[in-house]
């Protein structure tokens, strides 16, 4: 079959996110054709090039997201008219919160929803036959909708104090969101000869799948290993990345809410990385029937033989514990310090080992030599006496430096693996520590509880006392890590491996495609309407259990005398039909557009792998 893979920052860029899992997809269904589409995020990420692609990716299209304006025209008196109109029934869905929508039985949230999906089909059509929207969303009248929607009666509450400079900014980011509407992958070339549309993540790059449903019927499968609503949230709040101002904020979070929730509608099925991430889009309005919870794939052969080590009875330093991550206030080392000062009474020869990448960016620069302040301040260099040089009990070091050359040493060095985080999603290092058979002691947050399902400790967040309390008792007990490494790395090898994800993705893949219906009109006529010989296989002629109980299936027998009648056509079995060659094209920089050649890109920058601490995309 023939899938298009919808991505947003990551595959098939050499950075970004989801692309590890992509690739490994993509590599394990190499029985199947992928056309990529993939939006850029910045032009940094494209500078870097694509990883290396394997065969089964027969064309890759792209777009950028980062330019300040897309493509755009002005419109006429009578597109200017329709746009106007289902600009404005978008915005007003954005606007209307679903406040007292129980006590109405559900009636105003059904109805904003109806509206938001007829002002962003509609925007689309417009788009698809006279041009992009970027210069009408950006204009005067796309502002004095925005400006009159959020001081109409019933607006939300946190939008009414908005001004010029808040409508403009809202404008700007909602082009960039709907950018992919106007985008010229679809026609018959492009999204509609695909058999089914995979989107890697929700957002913007879930459009182009909303859209290939809607103008030809294509099934939409939809994967969210971090939920976008939720880190939309985050990335906006006021601790964000990209904070803003507040009536900004509220119009963002109803737009990303309403599209979230229209792409949970459209979609056939909802793979969600695990029962966190579930229970944000049951909130958003995913139907439970559609949602299967399909867990990241991550590789386990580098830590293969460390996990074969400790199931032979190597556990590490039992005096040390070590942390694995990125260094950012969300990990809340701070906890990990204080509590480590509690363990040092206790156990007076513990060591702490703190390992993670370089800082990037100055919030993490700052948070690191934060860190690094207060470990001096609680735990002073120690020597054994007069003449000896002095050491520190806790070490803050790199991945690929002298004390951790591979992300594998650093599980190594120690008998007990921390996570101390407050926020966390999918926790890859605790996976990591899991697969080495590590004994962990972790903080409840995100999906810990459901990863570790029994095999390691689990204390509240933001308990430096708890945390402590965990790690002694695990130091104090070597059988016990013992048996809870054991039972992490089996739990590990049949939850999370990349065989148990691709499998699981194929027979999805297979599942929607029988019980789509077959399109392929253009495959079976010629320019004249004619039917083109051979152009349906064989079998849909022949009696079988496929054909069975199918009226004008078989054709009926004639009369010996009488000339035999032409066989009626059998409908064509829902099996994958046999690959056509297709021709291949590569992205032009910084647009759109797609120009063919005769095999598969060959333009390969960077090679896949992953960032310094290993499977941290997912």
């Amino acid at each position: 079959m023939r899938i298009g893979l919808l991505t947003d920052g990551g595959y098939p860029y050499a950075t970004g996110e989801s692309r590890l899992w992509c690739d490994r997809l993509v590599r394990g269904l190499a029985q199947h054709e992928f056309d990529v589409y993939a939006l850029s995020r910045s032009a940094h990420q494209e500078g870097n090039g694509w990883i290396q692609l394997p065969p089964s990716v027969q064309r890759v299209r792209t777009a950028p997201l980062w330019s300040a304006q897309g493509g755009g025209r002005a419109y006429g008196r009578r597109e200017r008219r329709r746009f106007v109109g289902h600009f404005e029934e978008l915005i007003t869905a954005v606007r209307n919160p679903d406040e007292g929508a129980a006590e109405s039985g559900g009636g105003d949230r059904a109805r904003h929803t109806a509206a938001f999906a007829e002002g962003l089909y509609g925007l689309a059509e417009l788009a698809r036959d006279h041009g992009g929207l970027a210069t009408a969303l950006r204009s005067e009248t796309a502002v004095r909708i925005l400006e009159s929607a959020c001081h109409a009666p019933g607006a939300r509450r946190g939008v009414r104090g908005a001004t010029v400079p808040d409508y403009l900014l809202f404008a700007d980011q909602l082009e960039r969101a709907l950018r992919p509407l106007s985008l010229d992958w679809y026609d018959d070339e492009g999204l509609g000869a695909v058999d089914l549309c995979h989107a890697t993540t929700g957002g913007s790059a879930a459009l182009p799948g909303l859209l290939a449903k809607r103008f030809f019927g294509t099934p939409l499968l939809v994967t969210e290993y971090g939920v976008q609503l939720r880190a939309h949230y985050l990335a906006a709040g006021p601790g964000g990345d990209a904070p803003l101002r507040a009536p900004v904020r509220a119009l963002l979070a109803a737009f990303q809410g309403r599209l979230a929730a229209e792409i949970y509608r459209q979609a056939a099925v909802i793979t969600p990385g695990n029962t966190h991430a579930r229970r944000w889009q049951e909130r958003c309005g995913a139907d439970r029937a559609k949602l299967r919870t399909v867990y990241p794939g991550m590789e386990t052969e580098r830590f293969a033989a460390l996990g074969e080590r400790e199931a032979g009875g190597d556990s590490g330093d039992p005096r040390t514990l070590v942390w694995v991550g990125r260094i950012e206030p969300a990990k809340d080392l701070i906890s990990l310090l204080h509590a480590f000062a509690d363990i040092r009474k206790e156990e007076p020869e513990a060591r702490l080992r703190i390992i993670g990448a370089a800082a990037q960016g100055a919030e993490a620069t700052a948070y690191l030599a934060h860190c690094r302040a207060l470990a001096a301040q609680l735990f002073p260099d120690e020597a054994a006496d007069a003449h000896a040089v002095g050491d520190n009990c806790v070490s803050f070091e790199e991945v690929g430096g002298p004390g951790a050359p591979e992300l594998v040493d650093a599980y190594a060095a120690g008998g007990v693996i921390v996570l101390s985080s407050i926020v966390e999603g999918f926790p890859v290092s605790l996976v990591e520590a899991m697969f080495c058979g590590r004994a962990t002691v972790s903080t409840d947050v995100g999906a810990v509880v459901e990863v570790i399902g029994g095999t390691g400790l689990v204390v509240p967040p933001r308990n430096p006392r708890a945390l402590a309390d965990a790690c002694v008792a695990l130091l104090r007990d070597p059988r016990r890590r013992e048996r809870l490494g054991a039972a992490a790395r089996a739990r590990a090898l049949e939850l999370f491996t990349v065989e148990q994800n691709v499998a699981a993705f194929h027979g999805i893949y297979l599942e929607l495609i029988s019980h789509a219906p077959v399109r392929r009109p253009a495959e079976t006529v010629d320019a004249h309407g004619e039917p083109l010989p051979f152009a349906n296989p064989a079998e849909a002629y022949v009696p079988g259990h496929w054909t069975a109980g199918r009226a004008g299936t078989v054709p009926a027998p004639a009369p010996a005398p009488a000339p035999a009648p032409a066989p009626v056509p059998g409908p064509v079995p829902m099996v994958p039909p046999v690959s056509v060659p297709r021709p291949v094209t590569v992205p032009v920089a910084m647009s759109s557009t797609a120009r063919p050649r005769a095999s598969r890109p060959t333009e390969v920058v960077g090679a896949v792998a992953g960032p310094a601490l290993g499977e941290s995309d997912v």
